[in-house]
């Protein structure tokens, strides 16, 4: 009896050491996987770090270039103004000229 219960054992115990060693692979192949994708989130986290700055790089020039559109509409704005009060003036004299012009050509 005691050969028929130590040849179960046995067998059980190659299962155990077969099933220990599919577990051991099964670890192994999973930790590399882990480690595959932190490498992966690692390279994920710089490329959102670089497209951050370069959002803020972004976000900081569009401020400057609008500012400089609102200055230059001001100044643009500014030299319209001044144009027209040119334009008036001078239709003023041509105006004054020009009522001024026909009481001087019936006195000649």
């Amino acid at each position: 009896m005691a050969v028929t219960k130590q040849v179960p054992e046995v067998e059980e115990e190659k299962l155990l050491r077969k099933r220990n060693e599919e577990l051991e692979r099964e670890l192994r192949k999973s930790q590399e996987r882990e480690e595959r994708m932190k490498a992966e989130l690692q390279k994920a986290r710089e490329r959102l770090r670089v497209a951050e700055e370069a959002e803020e790089r972004l976000c900081s020039q569009l401020g400057e270039l609008e500012a400089e559109a609102v200055d230059q509409a001001r100044t643009d704005h500014a030299r319209i103004l001044a144009l027209m009060n040119q334009l008036s003036q001078a239709q003023r004299l041509l105006q004054a000229s020009s009522v001024a012009q026909p009481l001087g050509l019936a006195s000649k």
